[in-house]
C-alpha cells in the first residue's frame, strides 16, 4: 500500500459544441472557408451520407469535409485549423471561467486539491488546441485527421463519437491518457489516480448520455446545459434530469454567480469534501497499520 494519499486530484471534463459554444466548432471555422454558410445543410448532408453508407456519422463528416475543401482548392492543414479557431464564439463567461474557477479551488480549498480541464468532443482537436481556452486544458481528447508529408490532412485517423467518449473517461480514471495505452487490464480501484467520486462531467445533451451515465453509476457527478430557456435543448436537460442521468441542469452561462457557476462550485465543495473524509481514512489505516 502507498504511503502517501493520492487521491487529492478532481477532474471537470466539457463537451464542447454545444456546452462550451453555442454552434458546432466547425460552424465558426472551417465551413465558411469552403463556401459553406449554412450548418444545418451540411449536418443533414452528413446524416443523409451516413444512412446511405451505412457508415459512422463522424467519418463521414470529416470525409466530406475532406472533399469539400478540396473542390475549393482549400488545404486543409492543422497550423489552418488552429488559426480559424479564433473565429469561434463561446457561451458567456467560458473565455474567463476557466482561470476564474481554477483561482476559486485554490483560495477556498488551498493548494492540496488539483484541479484539472479536459474536453472529449467528437469535434477537431487541431480546432481545440487553437482556441483562447486551450492554455487551460489538462488534455484535450478529440477527432484527430491523419497529415500526410506535405502536411494537408488526408483522412480520419481518430474519432471520437458518443460511445467512445467512455473510453476516454476511463483513461482519466486509470491514468492511461496516451491512446497507445491499454485501458482494458484490471486496475484496482484504490491505485486509480483519479477516483470516480472526483470526477465532473459538463455536457449538453444525448450525445453526452453514455459518459453522464458512466460518471454517475461509479459516484462522480454530471450537469446537463441548455442554450436558452425557450430552446429545445432545455427540455432535453429536464429530461436528462428526470431520468437520473444529470445531478444538475442549469443555462449555459459560465459568468461568475450564476446558477451553473454556483452549482459547479457545490460540487466542487462536495468532491473536496470527500477527498478530505478519504484522506482520513486513509491517514488513519496508516497510523493504525490497518
Amino acid at each position: 500500500m502507498s504511503k502517501a494519499f493520492k487521491h487529492n486530484v478532481i477532474a471537470v471534463v466539457y463537451d464542447f459544441d454545444g456546452t462550451l459554444t453555442p454552434q458546432p466548432m466547425q460552424e465558426y471555422t472551417i465551413l465558411p472557408e469552403i463556401g459553406i454558410r449554412d450548418g444545418k445543410m451540411f449536418w443533414k448532408q452528413v446524416n443523409e451520407e451516413s444512412t446511405r453508407t451505412n457508415g459512422e456519422a463522424i467519418v463521414a463528416y470529416m470525409r466530406l469535409m475532406l472533399e469539400k475543401s478540396k473542390s475549393r482548392h482549400f488545404p486543409v492543414t492543422a497550423e489552418r485549423l488552429k488559426e480559424l479557431a479564433k473565429n469561434i464564439k463561446y457561451f458567456p463567461g467560458v473565455q474567463t471561467y476557466f482561470g476564474r474557477i481554477n483561482n476559486y479551488v485554490k483560495k477556498q480549498f488551498g493548494q492540496d486539491i488539483e484541479l484539472r480541464h479536459y474536453v472529449i468532443s467528437a469535434g477537431l482537436k487541431e480546432i481545440i488546441s487553437g482556441t483562447v481556452i486551450a492554455k487551460y486544458l489538462y488534455k484535450v481528447f478529440a477527432s484527430e485527421y491523419y497529415y500526410d508529408e506535405y502536411g494537408a490532412a488526408t483522412f480520419p485517423n481518430v474519432i471520437v463519437n458518443d460511445t467512445l467518449k467512455t473510453q476516454f473517461i476511463f483513461r482519466i480514471n486509470k491514468g492511461k491518457e496516451n491512446l497507445s495505452e491499454n485501458i482494458n487490464l484490471h486496475m484496482p480501484v484504490p491505485l486509480r489516480p483519479v477516483p470516480f467520486q472526483n470526477i465532473m462531467y459538463i455536457g449538453d445533451g444525448l450525445t453526452d448520455v453514455p459518459c453522464m451515465t458512466v460518471i454517475r453509476k461509479n459516484g462522480g457527478y454530471a450537469i446537463a446545459v441548455y442554450k436558452s430557456h425557450n430552446s429545445p435543448g432545455k427540455k432535453t436537460c429536464k429530461e436528462l434530469l428526470k431520468a437520473e442521468r444529470v445531478n444538475f441542469i442549469a443555462k449555459a452561462d459560465y459568468k461568475s454567480g450564476t446558477e451553473l457557476d454556483r452549482l459547479i462550485k457545490l460540487l466542487l465543495g462536495n468532491m473536496v469534501e470527500g477527498i478530505r473524509y478519504e484522506k482520513e481514512s486513509f491517514t488513519q489505516s496508516q497510523k493504525y497499520r490497518l
